[in-house]
């Protein structure tokens, strides 16, 4: 047997798609980070990228299975991921801040595009899509809040 969506649901799994992806490029740029930090903060950078990338990845088979909950199809395909995300994957050799601003500003796309995936989902009156997007920005958010304290002077130790 064979579901049909509707547009509703189509736009719905799109966007968990979309976040899916994002999520796989998020924590990919979090181990970058993780491999690549180094300085007088390495040890603490070390393990914060290590700890909000395995945060991140935890949200890959909530976000796929969703799909499924919701008759749709999650990515499967890696070659699909970056056509998919709008995350941006981290290329090049960065400095410690410019890792930091990076990962903040990846947040930031989320957060904003998890705040719009809410309100598509309580339109199309799927809570618990809408339930899985309000948990999981506020992972977001934390990491961004740990992440901009990071870049804060006043310490003495310059990023």
């Amino acid at each position: 047997m064979t579901t049909t969506l509707d547009a509703k649901q189509t736009e719905l799994v799109r966007a968990l798609n979309r976040n899916q992806a994002n999520t796989l490029v998020a924590y990919l740029n979090y181990k970058k980070y993780h491999w690549m930090t180094y300085g007088p903060l390495f040890r603490d950078l070390h393990l914060l990228f290590e700890e909000h990338g395995n945060d991140v990845f935890a949200m890959l088979d909530e976000l796929a299975e969703r799909s499924l909950m919701i008759d749709g199809t999650p990515i499967a395909d890696p070659n699909d991921y970056l056509t998919v995300a709008t995350v941006n994957a981290s290329s090049g050799k960065l400095s410690v801040k410019q890792m930091v601003e990076e990962a903040i500003a990846t947040h930031e796309l989320i957060i904003d595009e998890m705040h719009k995936d809410t309100e598509a989902a309580d339109g199309a009156g799927d809570i618990g899509t809408a339930d899985l997007y309000t948990r999981l920005v506020q992972t977001h958010q934390k990491h961004r809040w740990f992440l901009k304290e990071i870049l804060k002077k006043g310490d003495g130790l310059l990023l």
